[in-house]
């Protein structure tokens, strides 16, 4: 992670939200450049401040699911949250958030986790990589090709389609022809869901590094 990474912080826990600003700012590489307590003031606080990435709890003084996709377009969104739950990381991820961090881990996670979203991937706890995966108990490998389990492979490790097309050969058209017959084939709508089955399916390991699957949308 090159430079200074300028951070949000959308937090209506003050406690929590001034412990890990204090964490943050000691940090050489990192500024905390603007901290809120409420959702209404999210959209305002975070086009009119320069800033890199957002750190955002999903239940403020009102629940920021909704928000996430209008704020995805303009920050990089981490969720820190309280909540374990599988079903609520799924729908920030599919909403346009970057990465999920457990509030109780984010003392010894957060700094990776800003480090990985930097870099352009979405990042998870392994542990609830695993329990995700769990829930895709009975998928098998049985319905693709050996050359769309590579390309499955490959974008769920974060590559893009152009770079998958390098890496593997092929055009980038050809990429993007494989990609919708596998959305088709296994019944999945976004490059979340996929990653998941690779997990699922041993594609990829759940430790395999902090990075888990490309947020863009190419």
């Amino acid at each position: 992670m090159k430079g200074t990474v300028r951070i949000v912080i959308a937090d209506d826990h003050a406690l929590f939200r001034e412990g890990l600003a204090g964490m943050l700012k000691v940090k050489h590489n990192v500024s905390v450049v603007a901290e809120l307590a409420r959702a209404d003031d999210l959209l305002a606080t975070v086009e009119r401040t320069p800033h890199d990435v957002l750190l955002l709890d999903l239940q403020m003084d009102r629940a920021t699911f909704a928000d996430i996709e209008r704020l995805a377009e303009q920050s990089i969104v981490l969720v820190v949250t309280a909540s374990e739950r599988a079903e609520d990381a799924v729908a920030a991820l599919r909403a346009g958030a970057r990465g999920v961090v457990f509030k109780r881990f984010a003392i010894e996670t957060l700094m990776t986790a800003i480090e990985a979203v930097m870099e352009g991937h979405v990042w998870m706890p392994p542990a609830l990589q695993a329990e995700i995966a769990a829930h895709l108990r009975g998928t098998t490998l049985e319905p693709l090709t050996r050359r769309e389990r590579d390309i499955v492979r490959h974008v769920a490790l974060g590559m893009r389609n152009a770079e998958v097309a390098e890496r593997l050969g092929v055009t980038e058209g050809t990429v993007k022809t494989h990609l919708n017959n596998v959305f088709q084939k296994l019944g999945v709508r976004d490059r979340v869901a996929l990653t998941l089955y690779a997990i699922r399916t041993g594609l990829i390991s759940p430790n395999d590094g902090r990075r888990v699957v490309s947020a863009r949308r190419d």
